[in-house]
């Protein structure tokens, strides 16, 4: 489980389809408006490559060592994905199953994606009788299972083909770097502004932007602030940010992560919503 940090003083300091990303979003009402403002203007990319982009380091190229959540993060945030574009959503709240993380993930549509990641991810989850939860998706695709049967599911190198996509993209490039006994691709950002608007966004919408209640936030920017803490990237993000300014976002972020999952979601009619806290109350496991 990921933390948010008091601070003391601060230091010195390939193209998506549009309309495939928003097929959950148009359900969404309000959700897709301030999104459309920033989308606008940016390179669009997936949660998982937003979420590697914030955890990478900008000059050395690759995550924290130190850093043991960013793997299930993004593995969360492919679920959330594929979830926003319309693919996959939870079975039906009936009397037994009331819990997120009791209701199993079902698929509704086998389009694919165009995305190799979500594509495979969203094969898995197709192929799987009896369905899994969330949690368990999320574990599975992590490889965190001590069943041999089951370490087909684990999805290798996420983090390289990400970073490979990015530098499709133009935001990363590729070097070589020697730590003594071995090298290591690495990938610097080659474009900063990319990450700078990224977290702009994320900033914002904790401070300027801020909509009062989880409920009206967009819900890419609800997935993204999700899984940047579940990530353990999210007060490397507001670190930037003037003292004051750090603690009235970190104070609203908690508002929004340290809500009940379960009773957010009962507030919202979206499928994908759903999915979304169900990926918050893994992350808290």
């Amino acid at each position: 489980m990921t933390t948010l940090t008091h601070r003391g003083k601060r230091a010195d300091t390939s193209t998506v389809d549009r309309n495939d990303l928003e097929d959950e979003d148009t359900q969404g009402g309000t959700h897709s408006e301030e999104e459309n403002d920033y989308d606008s203007k940016a390179l669009r990319l997936t949660l998982m490559e937003e979420i590697l982009l914030l955890g990478l380091k900008d000059k050395e190229g690759y995550t924290s060592f130190w850093n043991d959540s960013i793997s299930s993060g993004l593995r969360g945030g492919i679920i959330i994905e594929l979830a926003i574009r319309g693919r996959i959503y939870l079975e039906p709240i009936t009397m037994r199953k009331k819990s997120l993380l009791n209701r199993k993930v079902l698929v509704r549509s086998e389009a694919p994606t165009g995305d190799v990641l979500l594509d495979e991810a969203l094969k898995h989850i197709k192929a799987t009788q009896p369905p899994e939860g969330v949690a368990s998706w999320i574990q599975l695709l992590t490889g965190e299972t001590w069943n041999p049967m089951r370490m087909h599911y684990q999805m290798r190198n996420v983090r390289e083909r990400l970073a490979k996509s990015l530098v499709e993209k133009g935001v990363l490039t590729t070097e070589k770097q020697n730590f003594l006994l071995f090298d290591m691709t690495t990938h610097p950002l080659s474009n900063t502004s990319h990450k700078e608007q990224l977290v702009v966004r994320l900033q914002e919408s904790l401070l300027d932007r801020w909509a009062g209640e989880p409920q009206r936030l967009a819900r890419r920017v609800l997935a993204l602030l999700v899984l940047a803490y579940a990530s353990d990237v999210l007060d490397g993000s507001l670190s930037t940010l003037s003292d004051e300014q750090y603690e009235m976002a970190t104070a609203r972020s908690k508002t929004v992560l340290e809500s009940e999952p379960n009773t957010q979601a009962g507030k919202s009619s979206s499928p994908a919503d759903e999915v979304i806290w169900a990926v918050l109350a893994a992350s808290n496991i």
